[in-house]
């Protein structure tokens, strides 16, 4: 189902340290994967977004943004390098090899300090002017701002389409989503803490964050076309991400496979009664193949098709029961890790593509 959140924070959280006397330190993390043609023009407008919240007195001068190479093939890390070097306000991880969008997200969130830390795409289609909006919402007392997009004028009706489609899908499963909403949010460090006990492997954000309950709110913006580069979300990764999305967040399929069994059941035992029938009170049972073999491959593809159901959900306790790392650090500029448990960052995650 999709999620109704909080419309206002009145009241400061806990977690709103900005509130207090001390300025916010807000962190920006970027998930990069060959964005060699954006990531200059994404590293000046974000520079200049966080130059202008620490002339207004909105956050703190150490506040910085930090792109996260998840194994680029291109030139991305290059420039990640020349930018840092270049900016004060700029920082880089480079993940050991590509571990896919959601890790790279995660990995970033939980590897800088700061108050809050908002997490956005490198490609420039989300508002980057809405996340001034979101501190603000920040210092009013809300532990997460979801950014949601006010239409899909900028895509593709196919696009349209296919988005409009996959959450009445994971409404039908009772996955809570909030409706239209990517991985563009900000969330306070109390937020991020307790976003760190979740341990498990098949990651998808959209749909854990929601759990994590406090104080939330959302910000409308229009979404961009995008300003350079290709597209990191093809048709076959959104289908992906949908799989992830229904098999990580509900039993939906495994409950409709027992109400499948139950009234395939039923129908074998009312096409069971009338061949009896036909047999002891009529004269015409011509034995056919149709009775024999088109019930055959009726069943047949029933019980294929639940396997593949189960299957799916055995194929993610396999991966839990692993327990392999989500992603290592390969190396870091101009940032200090903040300091976390060796099984926290790094711990449980199957290995998946960049628009998993």
């Amino acid at each position: 189902m999709v999620v109704s959140p909080v419309k206002e924070c009145a009241e400061p959280s806990s977690g709103a340290s900005a509130c207090g006397f001390d300025q916010m330190k807000l962190q920006i993390v970027v998930p990069c994967f060959n964005e060699e043609a954006v990531l200059p023009q994404a590293a000046l407008q974000f520079d200049a977004l966080l130059g202008r919240l620490v002339e207004a007195g909105k956050i703190s001068a150490e506040s910085r943004v930090t792109f996260v190479d998840d194994g680029s093939r291109d030139r991305t890390w290059a420039l990640i390098e020349q930018e840092a070097r270049a900016r004060n306000r700029v920082a880089g991880i480079k993940l050991s090899r590509n571990r896919g969008h959601q890790n790279a997200v995660l990995a970033g969130m939980l590897s800088v300090d700061g108050d809050a830390v908002v997490t956005i795409d490198a490609d420039l289609q989300d508002d980057v002017e809405a996340i001034a909006k979101m501190v603000e919402q920040y210092l009013g007392g809300c532990d997460i701002v979801y950014g949601v997009r006010a239409g899909r004028s900028s895509d593709t009706l196919f696009k349209r389409g296919t988005a409009a489609l996959f959450y009445r899908l994971l409404a039908l499963f009772d996955v809570e989503l909030i409706y239209n909403h990517a991985d563009f949010r900000l969330m306070s460090r109390r937020a991020i803490e307790a976003l760190r006990g979740y341990r498990e492997v098949n990651l998808y954000l959209r749909g854990i964050i929601p759990l994590i309950g406090f104080r939330s709110t959302i910000i409308e913006y229009e979404r961009k076309p995008r300003l350079a580069g290709e597209s990191k979300y093809p048709l076959s990764k959104m289908l992906k991400l949908a799989l992830e999305a229904v098999t990580s967040f509900s039993t939906v399929p495994l409950q409709v496979i027992s109400v499948l069994g139950f009234l395939v059941f039923l129908g074998a035992m009312a096409i069971s009664a009338w061949v009896l029938w036909i047999s002891l009170f009529t004269d015409r049972a011509v034995p056919g193949w149709a009775s024999t073999v088109l019930p055959m491959y009726f069943l047949g593809g029933i019980q294929i098709l639940c396997l593949g159901v189960v299957g799916a959900y055995l194929g993610k306790v396999y991966r839990e029961i692993k327990a392999r790392p989500r992603y290592f650090i390969d190396r870091t500029v101009g940032l200090p890790l903040a300091p976390e448990p060796a099984q926290g960052a790094v711990a449980a995650a199957a290995d998946q593509g960049h628009g998993a």
